[in-house]
């Protein structure tokens, strides 16, 4: 065990603990049920945007030793301990034909982590979140005892989504998704603005498994919400027309990003310049392009450390969701971000099908944007209270696990389920042996 100081990805709130990485379920057990007054939280991979994965002056778990594994290939089933990435088994799973169900924007995340957080994809309009497609899970409470849980159970349905506050999930088993190769055929079409944006999606989203769109939040004007959408499903052999290994899968690192940057290297400038290049180099439409896995679903994955481009302080990541009807809340949002110059140049939308019952899961039947937007000036949190207050109104919600930022207030109000979520947690941890930053901030 070490004490040292941990952030998430967005680089924004560091705060120290001391930090422990178990080999063993029964060693993690233990580190459990010994727990200080400060608590325990787990962490995976650190890909957690804000605090949820930290706890200060506490302990954390870094799971990422328990990486056993199996795969049943009778019924697409993997058996998967928490520390197992979907990267490593996407390396293994796709050239047997077999893809993980839902995978969000980096495959470098554990299968603990894509509990918690009930991740979600490209895919959700057409397969939900990561949640639905979990048979079982295994869970260490708080003092220590071994629980395995099936979606029949409320605390089944409490961890999936609460953010790790329910206990240490141990392993789980999901279901996977046969593919003929690892390779996806892709239509790209570019948008005038987001009102074409929007009447697009909803006319053909669900023609495909897979659909984004890029917007131009630098766009202003008649093209303000300008977009490139990006929509596609897993190819089949016929697709290739016999080129290579139709199952080869070996996604490379090519780029890193240097140690220091300078402050203020995204700005609105910069960010605009890129905006113009990117939507002008897009198709105006091009259907069935063949694009490998990893820049399809996982483009950033190519640059290590992609997080430090945002200079020493660090970015916020903003995402939330607003029910189908609610469309005026999203035109809101993205125009006064286009008024104000906002650098995100990674401002991504998609459309939410049914969620999970996880009490604590993000998704609702709607629109989700989330926006990557650097740490500079006084004005970004009274903008992001704002669009809270916005969001609340429109019945929608941030995601907990790329929040750095929002008030107890505000979750108390996004999240209908909150109550029935912390009799749960209570009655499985009802000393308060899980604890976060992210909790602690929420009063959750």
């Amino acid at each position: 065990m070490t004490v040292t100081q941990l952030t998430g990805w967005g680089r924004t709130a560091p705060t120290r603990a001391t930090l422990a990485r178990p080999a063993t379920v029964d060693e993690l057990a233990a580190l459990v049920a010994t727990a200080g007054r400060r608590g325990v939280i787990a962490r995976g991979l650190g890909r957690s945007y804000g605090d949820a994965a930290q706890n200060a002056g506490g302990l954390v778990l870094d799971g990422t030793a328990l990486t056993g594994w199996t795969f049943d290939e009778r019924d697409g089933t993997v058996t998967a301990q928490a520390g197992v990435s979907l990267h490593e088994l996407m390396l293994r799973l796709v050239p047997r034909g077999w893809f993980v169900p839902v995978t969000p924007g980096t495959r470098h995340i554990t299968v603990g982590g894509a509990v918690a957080a009930d991740v979600h994809g490209k895919n959700h309009h057409v397969d939900s979140s990561f949640g639905a497609h979990v048979r079982s899970l295994t869970l260490v409470t708080a003092g220590g005892e071994v629980r395995v849980l099936s979606p029949a159970d409320d605390l089944f349905w409490a961890t999936v989504g609460g953010m790790g506050l329910t206990g240490v999930v141990v392993e789980a088993t999901f279901a996977c998704v046969p593919v003929e190769t690892s390779r996806m055929r892709v239509d790209i079409e570019r948008t005038r603005d987001l009102d074409h944006t929007l009447e697009v999606m909803t006319a053909t989203d669900d023609d495909y498994r897979y659909t984004v769109a890029w917007i131009d939040l630098m766009a202003r004007g008649a093209s303000m919400g300008r977009s490139v959408l990006t929509r596609g499903d897993h190819a089949r052999r016929a697709d290739l027309r016999g080129k290579g290994d139709p199952l080869a899968f070996a996604p490379a690192t090519r780029l890193a990003a240097p140690a220091w940057v300078p402050g203020g290297l995204l700005n609105p400038l910069t960010v605009r310049a890129f905006n113009e290049v990117w939507y002008a180099k897009a198709p105006k439409a091009r259907r069935g392009v063949i694009q490998g896995i990893a820049p399809f679903f996982h483009p950033l994955d190519g640059v290590r450390g992609w997080n430090r481009l945002y200079g020493s302080r660090g970015f916020v990541q903003y995402q939330f969701v607003v029910p189908f009807g609610q469309e005026a809340t999203l035109r809101r949002v993205v125009g006064r971000l286009s008024a104000r110059r906002v650098a995100s140049f990674l401002a991504v939308l998609k459309r939410f099908g049914p969620g999970t019952p996880g009490m604590l899961s993000f998704p609702l039947p709607g629109w989700t944007l989330a926006l990557d937007i650097p740490v500079a000036g006084d004005g970004l949190a009274r903008l992001l209270d704002e669009f809270d207050e916005w969001v609340v109104a429109a019945g929608g919600r941030l995601y907990l696990a790329k929040d750095s930022r929002m008030s107890a207030a505000v979750v108390e109000a996004m999240y209908p389920e909150l109550g029935r979520w912390r009799k749960v947690r209570d009655a499985a941890d009802p000393r308060g042996v899980f604890r976060s930053d992210l909790a602690r901030r929420l009063r959750l």
